[in-house]
């Protein structure tokens, strides 16, 4: 059934009018909508919907100065908390803890055993909460917790602190990737995936200038050395941002109360129906936590991906390192916190060239390879030449590719694994999780005896980013031998409602 249009309005405008008895937006709030009366609503509007017009291009522009900005702030003070370990380690805390490399690798690692662990439940809790209460929540929890470490003692109480951070910080990053695919199609979300992970280069940077501008003017202040004042102003920043998150971040198109019209939450909606090829009734079909999970588990992607982003994600953990590196390199403590800025914002800079082409061109395959193929090449140079401007600017370039990567193999992952919303959901918390368990091995990989061209760490990184470049390049050949039906009974009973509910229609 089309959608009567308006005299005075045109099909090519896309604007939402009235169905049967509901006129959505005047009757009542499109989140008061009973289930049966949004169905039909969503339905009626999505046989009408026609791609491209101005009032969604309009949309697609709001969504952009509402939610990519929200969550690329989020992310760059979750990345901040995490990653200040390292600016901290430049500082002297390895010192004052009395700290050898192992104890420093493990205080690394263990983040990731607690984010790992809790990011699969996360994102299964992220469907039955609003994301705006969930991650604001999450953030002021997360904030306290960076904020005690800044009275720890011993490598103990750091470990512990580091554990539970990682375990609160879990839910952050792959619930962030889940939203955005319930607001943006396959054609946007690419680039705007690439450019909130921008804010994983940016926050080094930033965390780089933090450094240097507490640690020049806060070391020593009422006897506390530098890097606890470091932990505590950041904890106690990212705290009062997540009051404000809670009135900033919006939830599904479904529900949010925030910002939208009535009309635009349905076109947002819709279009994002449309562009997953199903239907609102279909849609309603969903499957339980637990067939989600076991869903991921079956499908041979869901390992294919991990297997690629365990590689990439093991030459990331340089990023814990690159602080104490420069301190090799001939700059001072202070010096080298500042020197971290050029490096990142390099990367961020290659990052959105590079997934702005793979957006245009809707292609992920050969961008993978090509980033994957610049961090070997880089891998090899740092390896074997010992000059450091060379080093420096090897550095920048390596960043650049390894962390585009990221980005584009979650975005890979979100496309082959769509639908339903459940199984996407899960597949980008399981692939983050236990991709990020590297950092584990990885961060064992730089021995501080051999900066800054850290021949064990170099070497290894650059046999996995070659053979990530063979795997991304391989992974469209390996799919055509997949079956075509899902592995479990439960997507494949889905999948039958699915079709019955599409021949009713």
């Amino acid at each position: 059934m089309a959608i009567p249009f308006d005299k005075k309005t045109t099909p090519s405008e896309n604007v939402i009018q009235p169905i049967d008895s509901i006129r959505v937006g005047e009757q009542k709030p499109h989140s008061d909508l009973s289930d049966d009366d949004a169905e039909r609503g969503a339905a009626a509007a999505l046989a009408g919907y026609i791609p491209g017009t101005t009032a969604e291009k309009k949309l697609v522009r709001k969504i952009d100065l509402i939610l990519l900005p929200a969550l690329w702030w989020l992310y760059i003070l979750a990345y901040l908390d995490r990653g200040n370990v390292a600016n901290a380690k430049a500082a002297g805390l390895t010192k004052s803890l009395n700290l050898n490399d192992a104890d420093y690798s493990l205080i690394v690692s263990i983040f990731f055993v607690g984010y790992s662990v809790f990011e699969v439940p996360s994102n299964l809790l992220l469907n039955k909460i609003r994301p705006a209460l969930y991650l604001s929540v999450i953030m002021a929890i997360w904030g306290t917790c960076v904020a005690a470490i800044s009275s720890v003692r011993s490598s103990k109480e750091l470990l512990i602190g580091r554990f539970f951070l990682g375990f609160i910080e879990a839910g952050v990053f792959p619930g962030s990737l889940y939203l955005l695919t319930c607001w943006y199609k396959k054609e946007e979300v690419g680039k705007r995936f690439s450019i909130f992970y921008t804010s994983g280069c940016i926050a080094p940077a930033l965390g780089g200038i933090m450094a240097g501008a507490i640690l020049s003017h806060m070391d020593g202040v009422r006897g506390w050395e530098g890097w606890r004042w470091l932990f505590l102003i950041e904890g106690v920043v990212t705290v009062g941002f997540a009051v404000m998150f809670y009135f900033i971040l919006v939830d599904y198109p479904q529900t949010t109360k925030k910002f939208f019209t009535a009309e635009e939450c349905q076109l947002a909606y819709v279009r994002v129906l449309h562009d997953r090829q199903t239907n609102a009734a279909a849609n309603s079909e969903r499957l339980t936590p637990w067939q989600s999970l076991w869903a991921v588990l079956c499908d041979f992607k869901s390992y294919a991906f991990l297997v690629l982003y365990l590689l990439d994600s093991t030459a990331t953990s340089i990023s814990y390192f690159i602080p104490s590196t420069l301190t090799t390199m001939g700059y001072t403590s202070i010096t080298a916190q500042w020197m971290t800025v050029p490096i990142w914002f390099s990367g961020a800079a290659i990052m959105v060239i590079l997934s702005t082409s793979s957006d245009r061109y809707r292609e992920r395959r050969w961008h993978i390879t090509g980033c994957m193929t610049l961090g070997f090449i880089c891998s090899i140079v740092l390896v074997t030449v010992s000059n450091v401007k060379a080093h420096y600017a090897m550095l920048c370039l390596y960043i650049g590719g390894i962390y585009t990567a990221i980005a584009l193999i979650l975005n890979w992952t979100s496309e082959s694994m769509a639908l339903p919303d459940q199984k996407r959901s899960v597949a980008l918390a399981f692939v983050n999780s236990f991709g990020n368990l590297a950092i584990i091995w990885g961060s064992r990989l730089w021995i501080s005896a051999e900066s800054p061209k850290y021949t064990t760490g170099f070497t290894a990184v650059g046999a996995m980013t070659g053979a990530s470049a063979l795997i991304a390049a391989s992974i469209p050949i390996l799919f055509k031998f997949l079956p075509k039906e899902p592995a479990t009974k439960a997507e494949r009973d889905l999948i039958r409602r699915q079709a019955e509910h599409e021949n009713a229609r």
